[in-house]
């Protein structure tokens, strides 16, 4: 979340805010309930589906639903009695989206005034009540699922949300949590105060030595974490041809993070932007970089070769057009196309928060397929690979009997156009409609 260092500051384009369109919220509730306990029988029919598993587009296709299940995909399945139609036949049909990366206990940080007065003027209570509206932002944006990675200072608030989300009280997509994060003590903001003031809030925890660190990842897993993240790295330079940084933890800080949270059965996140703190973390063992604006080719290789995953939330570095030709940009840009080429395994993350919950979630796709992915390879990303990489892909990310009934809809179609998922149709999430027919 740390941008400050990079050779150009980041400047936030605001957008008014446009309420999104969704049902009344008891209304998604009561049919969030009744589509569970009643076991609801809905018939789709696609006009064209996306089959991401086999990276191919198959046409009149049906996908009969019942209850927040899909039992069947095929052409020309017979609505059973009593069964709901929703004629998708004029819309291409996807899998839900999936982004990777997100903030949704923040609301933008163009300065680092902005961000020190989220997390000394808004009450985590203030902060939660505004997740709840990122959050359906996201649902009504097509992304039925999103790994929330920290909540920047307000605790374990994405703990208390997933779990609103979960139980119906409010509309949301499926989250999984990295709380609060790690940093080494000084490495993360605010760092601005004075030295007198010992117990302002942080927008991290700050943890030192491999014994700290180990209690830290126990005590956020005992709260609710899904993922651990830590920070590898905070600015870093582009020179000599290169992203460098220096890395915030020793290596065996580093290992000790990565060993505790999979000795616990849980997966491990590094945000890192230079080379040196990316080697690092991958060879720690972490199982996704955030970021990765330091990837090159030994890099890439040493990835493969430790089956890391890579998030590399593209859009958020040239909003707007910035930095569009800048020698880092084309640095990223081939190391991309290599990545893409050499098969590493990439997902879709937008670090959304970051940027204002009311501007695009969808803008990273349109520069993955500039930088060399297919636009099937760039859905692929953010719905069956990004599934996996939550270990998620046996409940959702393709649209196959026995998954959950996570699916949305777009005019046109995205395998020729990849500007198709700007704009949502339809969105389905645990067979419960919250936005369209």
């Amino acid at each position: 979340m740390r941008y400050l260092c990079l050779p150009a500051l980041l400047v936030l384009w605001v957008v008014p805010f446009t309420a999104p369109a969704t049902a009344q919220p008891a209304a998604q509730q009561r049919r969030q309930q009744e589509a569970s306990q009643s076991q609801e029988k809905i018939l789709i029919k696609a006009g064209k589906l996306v089959d991401v598993r086999a990276g191919r587009v198959l046409s009149n296709q049906s996908i009969l639903i019942q209850g927040d299940r899909i039992v069947q995909v095929g052409p020309d399945i017979a609505a059973p009695a009593g069964a709901r139609t929703i004629d998708l036949s004029d819309a291409t049909v996807l899998p839900g989206l999936i982004d990777n990366h997100t903030h949704i206990l923040l609301q933008a940080h163009p300065t680092p005034s902005d961000y020190d007065e989220q997390l000394i003027k808004e009450s985590i209570a203030y902060r939660a009540i505004r997740a709840t509206v990122s959050a359906q932002i996201a649902l009504n944006n097509g992304f039925t699922a999103i790994r929330d990675l920290e909540t920047e200072g307000a605790m374990y608030a994405d703990v208390d949300v997933k779990t609103a989300i979960n139980r119906g009280v409010i509309p949301g997509p499926r989250m999984f949590v990295a709380t609060r994060s790690l940093a080494p003590t000084g490495m993360y903001n605010p760092t601005r105060f004075a030295w007198e003031l010992q117990n302002m809030p942080t927008g991290t925890q700050f943890v030192d030595g491999p014994d700290e660190i180990r209690k830290a990842v126990r005590e956020q897993i005992k709260y609710g974490a899904d993922w651990i993240k830590f920070y590898a790295d905070g600015g870093t330079q582009f020179r000599d041809g290169g992203v460098h940084s220096r890395p915030n933890f020793r290596d065996e800080e580093a290992k000790a993070i990565v060993d505790e949270a999979h000795r616990l059965g849980h997966k491990v996140a590094a945000h890192a932007g230079g080379r040196e703190a990316i080697e690092q973390a991958v060879k720690a063992g972490v199982d996704s970089i955030e970021h990765g604006n330091g990837v090159d080719d030994a890099l890439i290789d040493l990835m493969i070769r430790q089956g890391t995953y890579w998030c590399p939330t593209l859009y958020i570095y040239q909003r707007g057009g910035r930095n569009a030709n800048s020698e880092l940009n084309q640095f990223r840009a081939a190391n991309f196309k290599r990545a893409v080429e050499k098969g590493v395994k990439i997902v879709y993350g937008t670090d959304i928060g970051g940027y204002a919950w009311t501007e695009t979630e969808t803008g990273d796709f349109a520069i993955m397929v500039k930088w060399g992915m297919t636009p099937m390879q760039a859905i692929q990303s953010a719905t069956i690979g990004g599934a996996t990489v939550i270990e998620q892909q046996e409940r959702f990310g393709s649209i196959e009997a026995g998954k959950f009934a996570d699916i949305v809809a777009v005019a046109g179609d995205p395998t020729a156009d990849i500007a198709a998922l700007d704009k949502m149709l339809f969105v389905m999430k645990g067979g419960v409609v919250f936005k369209g027919r």
